[in-house]
């Protein structure tokens, strides 16, 4: 690799000069780059040099933008079969946030520097906390591509992920908190009052939501066949998404079969006397496909949590000045949570009382870790005052 200065006279009579680095590629390639000045040059010699002999160079000639590399890892999530709701959110983020600001520049050119500006025009543009963190991830996926074609050598957005990880988690654990009963997590009261103000066509899908902690993809696409009556479990197979395509659990974990009361089994036996003969799905609308997620909620939970009372003040006033009411958890992910703390409790609390990895198992996450960040503050603590008062007289006596 050498670096030398061009000379050269335009056709007008004016003296020029750059400096050139004359190199070889990774693959053999003789590659000519131009620079103003010297020292800026020398700079890219140096990296150049230790990235040809790491078999990690990309020249820029040879390289994209990260508009085409995003455009090839959209095409990628298409062909690997993902869902359309995340192909879609794929394509959203490229067009809407990564090619706005950076889509012309060179992934030769996406440097770590590079991308902190990226992140700082996001924040400026006025993406919130959580939105740029995604953005950044699709980013990153986009450079993952791109490295397995071969058109990058470097992942910037790893390299900052990799040294702000340990930071981010305790600063994301600060602002997250931990889940609160009566504010994240319905109480066993207002389960109560929930379960004695459902009407005959939503108690079905709710009471199994609550006694399941099924998430809401999977209530709509449980099939009959997947309701054993005289074993009161149900096995959770498949999924729909928010277009009611059928597909996959979402994790192999999310595969698992689940105990339930016979307050449940009661319900849908009840049901399945409603439904057509032959009917497939369990809690399918009147065309026989899954039903929507917002009609669940809009039509199902809301109505019936402010026929509970199960509500809280809102911003809005009514004619009098005084504040209307609204539904006081408005998604069944309230009922998965409650679902969660009724297996984590005491029998002497009302709850089941199950070790973490049996929790893990019935709510159907990936692991373990999942489990105990989410709802690990739970599980009631074996060291209480009276408890270490008796080992110590035990230890000492």
């Amino acid at each position: 690799m050498s670096v030398r200065k061009r000379e050269w006279t335009t056709p007008k009579g004016v003296e020029k000069s750059a400096w050139v680095v004359d190199y070889f590629d990774t693959t053999g390639v003789r590659r000519l780059k131009t620079f103003r000045l010297k020292k800026e040059a020398d700079q890219f010699a140096a990296t150049a040099t230790v990235e040809v002999r790491e078999g990690t160079h990309v020249a820029d000639s040879a390289s994209v933008t990260v508009e085409k590399a995003g455009a090839l890892w959209v095409a990628s999530g298409e062909n690997a079969g993902l869902e359309r709701s995340t192909v879609n959110q794929r394509k959203s983020h490229l067009e809407h946030h990564i090619v706005p600001l950076i889509g012309q520049v060179l992934l030769s050119k996406l440097t770590v520097p590079a991308v902190r500006d990226f992140e700082d025009k996001l924040r400026e543009a006025g993406r919130s906390p959580a939105m740029v963190k995604k953005i950044l991830t699709s980013l990153g996926s986009i450079l993952s591509d791109a490295n397995e074609r071969g058109l990058a050598t470097r992942n910037p957005v790893r390299d900052i992920k990799g040294s702000r990880k340990g930071r981010d988690r305790r600063q994301e654990k600060r602002q997250k908190g931990k889940l609160e009963v009566g504010v994240d997590i319905p109480t066993r009261e207002e389960i109560k009052a929930l379960v004695a103000a459902l009407d005959d066509h939503w108690r079905p899908l709710l009471v199994t939501a609550i006694f399941t902690g099924m998430r809401s993809s999977e209530l709509r696409g449980l099939r009959w066949q997947d309701v054993n009556f005289k074993k009161g479990e149900i096995s959770v197979n498949q999924r729909a998404d928010q277009f009611k395509a059928i597909g996959p659990t979402k994790s192999e974990a999310g595969v698992r079969a689940i105990p339930v009361p016979p307050l449940v089994i009661a319900a849908l036996k009840a049901h399945k006397l409603k439904q057509p003969n032959g009917a497939h799905l369990v809690f399918a609308n009147p065309d026989g496909e899954p039903r929507s997620h917002t009609n669940i909620i809009n039509k199902g939970l809301v109505p019936a949590m402010m026929r509970a009372g199960v509500t809280v003040e809102s911003a809005e006033l009514d004619e009098d000045g005084k504040p209307l009411l609204k539904a006081k958890y408005t998604g069944l992910h309230a009922l998965r949570h409650f679902y969660a703390s009724w297996l984590i409790n005491r029998k002497e609390d009302g709850g089941l009382g199950l070790p973490a990895k049996m929790v893990q198992e019935r709510l159907g996450h990936a692991s373990i870790v999942m489990t105990m960040d989410v709802y690990g503050h739970l599980f009631p603590r074996g060291d209480d005052g009276t408890e270490l008062a008796h080992a110590a007289n035990i230890l000492l006596n």
